[in-house]
């Protein structure tokens, strides 16, 4: 049986996905939940399958590039990349949040520029947001502290995803715009669905479990 390798994002929606796990009947080995840990791969109690801990915007590329069989990842990331071998069969309805557009208060809306400059680490899905509009757009590229571009003259605004909103408001900013509305996928590599059955036995237990959640 060959060796499957599942990628999971840090953060917020690692601990989302987990109760997820467990439905299927996946266990990580403790050291995955050590945030402390420096390991990156661990086993599961599946002989079978292991895990790999990556950034958000990383599991995309280990999954399109075939080094990981399957992953999670919001549909930003999908939507950003666009690689053509990355299937996305399953809504996980979790790490739910928005990518928008946000400025100072007080910014006037964009009216008839031609041309507009933004921070963010979203290049593509902002340029293909204002090109809809006939506006240029400029990105200057960040993958953080995406709040201070505007305070300190980077860019006058930014694309950037937001949850509660309450990191804008910290910093003087408002939601102007939203161009995505933002869950987490369930992606899969491609030839590895089309060859592998086990990677089409997984793709199937996570669609039983988001059906219900879909229905309701």
């Amino acid at each position: 049986m060959t060796p499957l390798v599942l990628a999971l994002p840090k953060g917020r929606i690692l601990k989302e996905a987990l109760p997820l796990l467990a439905a299927v009947g996946i266990e990580p080995e403790p050291a995955l939940f050590d945030e402390d840990s420096r390991a990156l791969r661990f086993a599961t109690n599946r002989p079978d399958l292991s895990i790999i801990r990556v950034r958000s915007f990383d599991v995309g590329t280990f999954v399109a590039f075939g080094a990981a069989h399957l992953g999670i990842v919001g549909n930003d990331v999908i939507a950003e990349f666009a690689y053509s071998e990355l299937y996305s069969p399953v809504d996980l309805g979790i790490g739910r949040c928005r990518l928008s557009v946000a400025e100072p208060v007080g910014t006037p809306p964009v009216g008839q520029e031609s041309h507009v400059r933004v921070a963010t680490k979203y290049p593509h899905l902002t340029q293909a947001h204002y090109a809809a509009q006939g506006i240029q757009a400029e990105c200057v590229k960040l993958n953080g502290a995406m709040e201070l571009a505007p305070l300190l003259g980077l860019a006058p605004r930014i694309v950037d995803l937001v949850s509660t909103g309450r990191t804008l408001k910290d910093n003087g900013l408002v939601e102007r715009e939203i161009i995505l509305e933002v869950t987490s996928r369930l992606v899969v590599n491609r030839a590895a669905f089309k060859t592998l059955p086990s990677v089409v036995g997984l793709v199937d237990a996570f669609r039983a479990l988001a059906a219900p959640a879909r229905a309701a």
